[in-house]
């Protein structure tokens, strides 16, 4: 089985350097990972970084809580779009979500999704906040707004990606987008596993330890 290929090499720390995002994307290169998913103000030097490659820019929106008014959560992602990002992972608001405010839930991804075109969007529900009932009526949502992804966690909560919650998301969206596993995933070993689970993309603060 190919990981690499499905590998977002991330780097979210807050005190993350440039010298370490330029790294970060020299592995990815040398690596052929999926992309290289960073705080939206790395967007512009990892963009540059990887021009030319089939690595994409990645970064997230909303991080880590979600909890941001929706105008700004889409004008993070619009602006980061037009500084070369491919692909967005938005927080959702996971406080209406367990509200029962689905409206609003829909609404906040839809913005993002309509402001990062044509970039895609993966929606980070946060599995070890929610229920498997709002994991579900979550994962629903983000297909309804037309994200291509949902994604289990940030990696800065509680918990991270497990094969239940990754199974249970794959058969809540079936083919209507794509399941991204990310938190706590430190082996090969975790990789495969959430791939066979369902998994089609792996979210990891060192991509480089999950290669056999």
């Amino acid at each position: 089985m190919n990981v690499a290929n499905r590998i977002d090499h991330t780097m979210l720390k807050a005190d993350a350097t440039a010298e370490t995002i330029r790294r970060y994307c020299a592995e990815a290169r040398e690596q052929h990972f999926a992309s290289v998913c960073v705080n939206s103000c790395h967007v512009p030097l990892v963009a540059a970084k990887l021009a030319g490659s089939d690595v994409k820019t990645c970064c997230v929106v909303g991080f880590p809580l979600g909890a941001m008014i929706t105008s700004a959560k889409a004008f993070e992602a619009s602006e980061s779009v037009k500084a070369g990002a491919a692909e967005v992972d938005m927080v959702i608001n996971i406080g209406a979500l367990k509200d029962g405010n689905d409206a609003l839930v829909k609404q906040d991804i839809q913005a993002v999704v309509e402001a990062a075109k044509p970039a895609i969007v993966k929606v980070i529900i946060e599995t070890c906040l929610l229920t498997d009932e709002e994991k579900v009526r979550a994962c629903q949502l983000s297909v309804e707004a037309g994200a291509a992804f949902v994604k289990t966690s940030t990696g800065f909560s509680t918990g991270g990606a497990t094969v239940e919650d990754v199974a249970l998301m794959r058969k809540t969206v079936g083919q209507n987008a794509q399941v991204k596993a990310s938190g706590g995933i430190r082996t090969h070993e975790d990789a495969v596993a959430l791939i066979e689970a369902g998994a089609d993309r792996i979210g990891a603060g060192n991509g480089m330890v999950l290669l056999p």
